[in-house]
């Protein structure tokens, strides 16, 4: 399959609903953001009907697809129509003449052009995306190879990276939130509150759509991450041009990255937190283990921070992305706000005349 990537382009910034319409558990594995799940297939039915493809051939599978659709017509289009109508209701659209429905599969074939032809007999207009979601994948993976200007913002457990990225937005920097991508902050106590993570292909697929908007000429800033958070791995391209960036490292206080920590975690369950310091026992060691599930048990949350800071900060000396290129900045006591970005900028310009 040659790609295109002007047609995806294109494909994408059509005005209507993106209908994906692969099986369940397809979908699951990966998708493009945005979109919403219409199959034409279910699971069962969908293997049931590759392997008449793989034995019999191409005719009597879609004998057997066309039975399948049959049954769920009335049920296939309901959903279809409803999606439709929440898109209007949403953006405030109601002129179908303006909206173009947006359809893929697998790869752009049989079952995205049924749904398209389908959907054409109510006279609304349809697209499907040549190659379907194989050459959106591609696109995907070639993004983290481009050369990309990343920053790293880097510190101690409870510097406030996250929050500092967050001030960064903004105040309109580029900036991937990578841990918020995979709904974990990359420590024991990463997934707390942060829900399921996803797929590792539909985190990619998430990063990717952030670089799609952003200009390769300005700062990217990211947070200094091992190559895995949680579950996620970061795209090996794009991790490969993070140990090489430029490393910005954040001071705190050890008073500022515990109130950090306090207002961050103590909002949980005693019964959460004891389990997350039960993970790492091994490694905190017995006293520290002791320490921190008793204070957790009495509420005493800059024990229980405390007890876990010396462990991870002593993990912190092996940490080793970005580190032969860094710029401390001291931020101790300081508000992450429009004075703390003056700071930042001077750094990276100072870096800049260095280099």
């Amino acid at each position: 399959m040659y790609f295109k990537r002007e047609e995806l382009e294109k494909f994408r910034s059509l005005k209507g609903p993106l209908i994906d319409v692969r099986s369940p558990s397809e979908y699951y594995k990966g998708h493009m953001p945005n979109s919403i799940n219409i199959p034409l297939f279910d699971n069962d039915e969908r293997s049931i009907i590759g392997k008449i493809y793989k034995n019999n051939g191409k005719e009597k599978a879609i004998k057997e697809g066309l039975i399948f659709t049959e049954k769920k017509i009335e049920n296939l289009l309901k959903n279809l129509f409803e999606c439709i109508n929440t898109y209007k209701s949403e953006t405030k659209e109601v002129d179908k003449n303006k909206l173009t429905i947006k359809i893929y599969c697998a790869r752009g074939g049989m079952r995205s052009k049924s749904i398209s032809w389908l959907l054409e007999k109510f006279r609304l207009n349809t697209v499907t995306l040549d190659g379907g979601y194989k050459s959106y994948r591609k696109y995907t993976l070639n993004s983290f190879s481009k050369k990309w200007n990343i920053v790293l913002i880097g510190g101690k457990t409870g510097c406030g990276k996250t929050r500092l990225l967050k001030s960064l937005e903004k105040y309109n920097y580029q900036t991937i939130d990578l841990e918020g991508f995979a709904c974990h902050r990359g420590s024991t106590f990463g997934g707390l509150g942060m829900g399921e993570q996803p797929t590792n292909e539909n985190f990619e697929n998430k990063i990717s759509e952030k670089l799609r908007k952003f200009s390769d000429k300005d700062y990217i800033f990211v947070e200094a991450e091992s190559a895995n958070i949680g579950k996620c791995k970061i795209p090996y391209d794009f991790f490969i041009q993070m140990k090489s960036s430029l490393r910005i490292e954040i001071i705190r206080s050890e008073s500022n990255r515990l109130d950090e920590l306090i207002s961050t975690y103590s909002i949980f369950s005693k019964k959460e937190l004891t389990e997350c310091v039960l993970r790492i026992k091994k490694r905190l060691g017995p006293q520290r283990t002791k320490i921190g599930i008793d204070s957790i048990n009495k509420e005493k949350w800059d024990m229980v921070c405390k007890s876990v800071l010396e462990y991870y900060d002593k993990c912190y000396e092996f940490e080793k992305i970005g580190k032969k290129n860094i710029r401390l900045l001291d931020l101790t006591d300081k508000e992450y706000d429009e004075n703390v970005l003056d700071l930042i900028k001077n750094t990276l310009l100072i870096s800049s005349k260095r280099n």
